[in-house]
């Protein structure tokens, strides 16, 4: 019995670390998968709050961009700033997401020539490779 203790002490919040770590990977995914979208948004000439509501519109008639609702964020994610300069996608872990990232914010950003990049405020033991924490 005093096996199985130490064993499980040991085990279960390295779990927990490891469902953290994979969250933050998914979400780096779903919300990298709108780059795509927001690229050809931006070269069809929208602003960053037209992208915005494109994300997740609220009209059913609306131009939608193709994201559909993850249950590891709270709302839908964020698109700001200025196409011509830097525009950003944030993503606020909620939801389902594990105690340890609750809250933190994984953002995409997009240069003025294009070029994206991602950081994450999570702990840097929970960061996927690509995405270095702040």
């Amino acid at each position: 019995v005093a096996i199985i203790g130490i064993l499980a002490a040991v085990a279960i919040p390295q779990y927990q670390n490891y469902i953290a770590k994979s969250q933050v990977s998914r979400v780096m995914g779903e919300t990298g998968a709108l780059r795509t979208a927001i690229e050809t948004a931006v070269l069809e000439g929208k602003d960053a709050s037209t992208i915005d509501g494109m994300v997740n519109p609220s009209d059913a008639t609306a131009e939608n961009l193709g994201w559909t609702e993850s249950n590891l964020l709270s709302g839908d994610p964020k698109v700001a700033g200025d196409v011509k300069d830097e525009l950003t996608l944030t993503a606020t872990f909620g939801g389902s997401a594990a105690a340890a990232i609750d809250t933190d914010t994984l953002i995409w950003t997009r240069d003025k020539n294009g070029s994206w990049s991602c950081k994450t405020t999570v702990d840097a033991k929970f960061a996927p490779a690509g995405c270095p924490a702040s």
